[in-house]
């Protein structure tokens, strides 16, 4: 999912992955799968196969943890704020892990075309010293149109299957 916000000066680009359940939903889904598993479980260990109990619940807290992961996953975003003559760009899940500041003159797009008909475009923002990708999580539909919001601003500097830098 990509939104674009300007407030004067300052243009502010999200890229997020699109999130298909909300962590509520997740956690119904685990209580749902946990019923039967965890019911056989129950049923076999008062016929005396207990050792079986302990593998249903791994299996639950397996499923639970995985769930948990990919919906932290799924919180991942790409902030693209284009300010005057610069242009910022932070990576991370809650907070900036990364950061990349770029002069707005000395920057442009590499986009890489897709090598297959269902991927997106790659897209590069680059100066003479650093190539920092962004938007490597989006489909198709959503590479398009962060690539349209960011050519707004830069100037595209490559083009094509081999995006060298052009500089």
């Amino acid at each position: 999912m990509v939104s674009e916000s300007e407030d004067g000066a300052t243009t502010q680009i999200v890229a997020k992955p699109n999130l298909s359940a909300s962590w509520a939903q997740n956690k119904q889904l685990l209580i749902f799968l946990s019923i039967p598993s965890l019911g056989a479980g129950l049923f076999f260990a008062s016929l005396g196969a207990w050792p079986i109990l302990p593998f249903a619940g791994l299996e639950i807290t397996a499923l639970g943890g995985s769930l948990y992961y990919v919906h932290w996953k799924l919180h991942f975003r790409h902030i693209v704020t284009i300010k005057g003559q610069s242009i910022r760009i932070d990576k991370g899940v809650y907070a900036p892990k990364f950061t990349y500041v770029f002069d707005r003159e000395e920057t442009g797009l590499a986009i890489r075309t897709e090598a297959h008909p269902w991927d997106g475009p790659e897209i590069h923002i680059q100066d003479k010293k650093q190539s920092v990708r962004v938007g490597e999580f989006l489909n198709r539909e959503d590479c398009l149109v962060l690539q349209q919001c960011l050519s707004k601003h830069l100037r595209i500097v490559a083009q094509g299957p081999i995006a060298q830098r052009k500089l």
